[in-house]
Order: structure tokens, then sequence, then C-alpha cells
């Protein structure tokens, strides 16, 4: 279980295919406090601690390279990072699981006096999970909804946001991984029973 409030910003070393699966290693600021089977949500999708050394090695499975856009990383690039709530923390965003439901693609993100408008287009999947001012976390970051068009949701970002994740360096076309509030999904599912 993680918050939605990135922790660090991490730098993809590489990323190996291996067949239908691949490896990631970053370079990760919190490395020393790390141990083998940390969950760790990268860009909001909670990988596995599979090795350390002078970098942090996660394996990811073709389900993953499948439905997250963490296949798509560069050397170079990066990543928000947040290591798994333990309890006796505050949970400050919202309950965020690190399971991404589908991509979404960044269509704006423009300076609007000191804070700034980003807008981030949603597949149907999602955006029947979505609600003006409620939460949607974006590449793990938990984002309020200020506006939702008929394939979009827009969010307002302060400067804070855009410099603690890896906001500052996105562009327009990017993927993003989307995950949809936790309890719209379990509200969606016992409505759909009855």
């Amino acid at each position: 279980m993680f918050t939605g409030l990135i922790e660090a910003i991490g730098t993809v070393l590489s990323l190996i295919e291996k067949g239908a699966q691949a490896e990631l290693i970053l370079d990760i600021p919190f490395k020393d406090e790390l141990s083998l089977g940390d969950s760790v949500a990268i860009n909001g999708c909670c990988l596995t601690v599979a090795s350390l050394d002078d970098e942090v090695r996660f394996d990811l499975l073709a389900q993953t390279l499948k439905v997250t856009s963490l296949g798509d990383l560069k050397e170079g690039e990066k990543v928000n990072l947040e290591r798994a709530l333990a309890i006796g923390q505050r949970l400050g965003g919202h309950f965020v699981q690190g399971h991404v439901d589908n991509i979404g693609i960044i269509r704006n993100l423009s300076a609007m006096g000191q804070d700034y408008r980003l807008e981030i287009t949603i597949p149907e999947d999602v955006y029947t999970l979505c609600i003006d001012k409620g939460s949607l976390c974006i590449d793990g970051i938990s984002l309020t909804i200020a506006e939702l068009t008929q394939t979009s949701a827009i969010f307002w970002i302060t400067p804070h946001t855009l410099k603690a994740t890896h906001l500052g360096e996105a562009k327009i076309g990017q993927k993003v991984n989307l995950e949809a509030d936790l309890l719209a999904k379990y509200v969606k599912k016992l409505l759909q029973n009855d």
C-alpha cells in the first residue's frame, strides 16, 4: 500500500529486455535503506527489489510491460519513487495499491501563474471511475481531479509537486500510468453485482 506522495526521484540506468520480460535498473537515492524483497512504487507501479548492489534491480513481468508505461523507459529518464507505507505513518495522499489500471497520455502541461495545468487523456475504463474533486494516481502521484472533459482529466499542479516529481521533465504525448481510486473500484463492482 502506498500514499501517492512521491518520496524521491530516481534515474533509469538501463532497461534490459529478457524475452517477454525485462530487468529495470535504477539509481535510487534511498538504496542503502532498501532490502531484497522490499516493495517500491516506480511511476506508480509496485515492484519488488530483486537485487541490490551499486544500483537497484527490479524484474518486470510480461503483464507489467503490457499494462504499464515502464517498458518505454530510457536510460537517464527520471522516475517517481515511493516506498511502501509502514504502519504508523501518516496517510497524506490517498490509498494507492501500485496496481496500474491503464495508461494515459499527457495532453497539456503549461504554466498558469505560479501553478501548472496538467491535462491527461483518460481511457474509458479508468474514466468511469473518476469524479470531479476525486483522486487519481498519475505515475504514482496522488492528484485531485479539478475538472473532467469528455476524454480527459485536468489537474492543477503546485510548484512543489512539479519540482518533487518527474513532472518537471514531462513532455506532451508522454505515456503515464493511471491507477483509479480504490473505493471507486469497489463501488463499481458492488453496483454491477446488483
